[in-house]
């Protein structure tokens, strides 16, 4: 066992946070904890490491274990490079290698006797250092770094000059570098975009360690999870398997908690007619066995009744009348910022009663596009038409359809001055803002809150085609599970960014990627998008067969055909060659650990210094080959 929680409690103002929380974490486990905002997440991550203290009840990490966490604003050091910071981890093995060097200069110079010392001593920290990883380290940490989505071109940017949330993937990164038997991750997909958040799950699948994640990003814990600890109401309840599985569980456990309420109820109410029945009779008999039935009626544990799921925001998007079939049309739009272009000569249509989703790495353009196609930002290039009776609704994540200096009240009147101040107060306090609440100035509310207007807003719109930018920001999953309800019971026609896969599986009737400045388009859902893209993957990479015939091949398309095998041939015997050369090396690496454990190479110092510059040679060399390799596969 990794960690024991038991009976954790923690009170803030009078208010009850966590009451009686218990679980435990086992090695390699990987464990979910979810809750609305506000259940309690962060603080019983932060009981766990320590940084708050429990009330009641205590966490204990077991003897010898050791763990690492990352905040939701990871702390870094701003005067190192990016690849420097990261390389501070790694600091033990530097400090091995400049010995192993110095070891090496005293060796050549020493006698007999303080040789067999030192040859005593550089095995032991060679030994010290192959065990830690000293040949890989490098190459780990550039892995790391382009995993979480860092260019090399970015490695030697100063921590400073970066925006908060690269400085939170840097600590990531270092936390990752750590290893520790417990890793602590509070909502670590915020700042990644799609391909990081892929490559982190695999990462973490395969950590040799056990990992405790909040997060709201549910096809993550989907693939992650193999535990979920649910914080209601302050109560821990531990769930085993994924996301799903605890999601089936739980509307099993609801549904039986409603049935056995209103079992006990209806008992109740039977006793209480059957008693007051009896005393009805008004018989001493009667009275008695009415007197006893209801002594017996008080000892009854009466069931509380179950919390409303879902009751928090009610929400309905209508449109307000129907538009023509075709919603937009785009053709030869494109868009630079300076010498980054982002997109080009790329067309779109929209038909009413798609959801479509645009998804792509960060920085690829796709809130421009949103902007482009509201009005916000000018295109460079290209057009775009809207359709008949097309009305946009639109959702900017930086909410910058808000007027800050506004309270929440005068935003929604002075948008709808035909609502009467009862209606108003009726659709803010569906989103949570009641009492005074409605006079608070936008500009002082959380992005949560802001984003809860913004919703608010566009559910009074009646708008018939909502441009959404990542609607589920700032969510939690309760809510996004209204949102998610709301758009597929919606009858217009939905064009959103979002990565949030799960909101995509649910939501989305047709994907488009943005890739290579263009944008592939797939009809489906999110499980299709990857279904394809797989199956396009080995169609282009390891079964390259050509499409079937139906008429004959113009002259441009042959020698286009053509062109296209011999790119693949190419490509498929420089994968071949590097292959070759990468075996070889591992060859000559197996030979030269077979010479340095001969006995006769233990007094050989000059032997081992060659032997030793050799392998490092040869491992460095490997290193780019490897990377040369994964470059060649994409």
């Amino acid at each position: 066992m990794v960690l024991s929680c038991q009976n954790i409690g923690k009170m803030f103002a009078e208010k009850t946070i966590l009451k009686g929380v218990s679980f435990h974490v086992e090695d390699y486990d990987k464990v979910a904890v979810v809750g609305i905002n506000g259940a309690g997440k962060t603080t019983l991550l932060k009981v766990i490491v320590g940084e708050l203290a429990a009330d009641e009840g205590e966490a204990v990490l077991s003897k010898g274990k050791t763990l690492g966490y990352l905040a939701q604003t990871g702390a870094v050091d701003g005067n190192h490079t990016i690849y420097e910071e990261l390389l501070s981890v790694k600091a033990g093995l530097i400090q091995l290698e400049k010995q192993l060097r110095e070891a090496e200069l005293k060796m050549k110079n020493a006698g007999e006797t303080e040789l067999d010392r030192l040859l005593e001593g550089y095995a032991r920290l060679t030994h010290d250092y192959e065990f830690a990883g000293g040949y890989a380290y490098r190459s780990e940490l550039v892995g790391v770094l382009k995993g979480l989505g860092f260019a090399e071109t970015e490695f030697d940017k100063v921590v400073d000059k970066l925006s908060g949330g690269q400085k939170t993937r840097v600590a990531l990164g270092k936390l990752l570098l750590e290893k520790p038997d417990l890793v602590i991750l509070d909502e670590p997909t915020n700042h990644l975009d799609m391909s990081s958040i892929r490559w982190l799950e695999t990462y973490l699948l395969n950590y040799r360690g056990a990992v405790i994640i909040v997060s709201h990003d549910r096809y993550f814990l989907d693939r992650i999870a193999n535990k979920v600890v649910e914080l209601d109401n302050g109560r821990g309840t531990v769930f085993g398997g994924n996301y799903s599985d605890y999601a089936g569980k739980k509307e099993q456990l609801r549904a039986a908690e409603w049935k056995a309420y209103w079992n006990q109820q209806q008992e109740i109410k039977h006793q209480e007619a059957v008693i007051a029945k009896l005393r009805s009779f008004n018989r001493e008999k009667t009275v008695k066995r009415a007197d006893s039935r209801e002594k017996m009626l008080h000892k009854i544990e009466v069931l509380e009744r179950p919390v409303e799921q879902n009751s928090d925001i009610h929400m309905e998007l209508n449109p307000s009348c129907i538009s023509g079939n075709d919603v937009l049309s785009a053709t030869g739009l494109s868009k630079a910022f300076g010498s980054l272009t982002l997109f080009q000569d790329v067309a779109l249509e929209i038909k009413r009663g798609e959801h479509v989703a645009v998804i792509g790495d960060n920085g690829s353009g796709k809130t421009t596009l949103l902007k482009i196609l509201n009005g916000v930002l000018p295109a460079d290039r290209g057009s775009f038409t809207l359709g008949t009776n097309v009305n946009i609704g639109y959702y900017d994540q930086e909410h910058h359809v808000l007027d800050l200096a506004k309270s929440l009240f005068d935003e929604i009147s002075d948008a709808y001055p035909a609502m009467n101040n009862t209606e108003i107060r009726n659709v803010l306090a569906a989103f949570l803002f009641t009492g005074d609440d409605v006079f608070k100035k936008i500009g002082d509310l959380s992005g949560g809150e802001r984003g809860r207007v913004s919703l608010a807003k566009l559910m009074l719109s009646e708008a018939n085609f909502l441009i959404l930018d990542e609607p589920t920001n700032h969510l939690d999953i309760m809510s996004k599970e209204i949102l998610e309800d709301a758009l597929n019971r919606y009858t217009g026609t939905v064009l959103y960014v979002s990565h949030d896969r799960y909101f995509i599986n649910r939501t989305a009737s047709r994907i488009l990627d943005l890739a290579g400045r263009q944008f592939v388009n797939y009809i489906g859902n999110y499980d299709y998008y990857l279904e394809k893209k797989e199956d396009l993957a080995k169609d282009v990479y390891h079964m390259p067969v050509p499409p079937e015939e139906t008429e004959p091949e113009s002259k441009a398309e042959y020698y286009k055909r053509k062109e296209q095998q011999s790119q693949l041939r190419k490509k498929e015997n420089a994968l071949k060659r590097l292959e070759n050369q990468i075996a070889e090396l591992e060859g000559q690496l197996a030979g030269i650990d077979s010479q340095m454990i001969l006995p006769e190479m233990a007094t050989n110092v000059e032997a081992l210094v060659r032997l030793t510059a050799e392998r490092a040679a040869i491992d460095k060399e490997l290193a780019q080959l490897y990377e040369n390799w994964e470059e060649a596969a994409l």
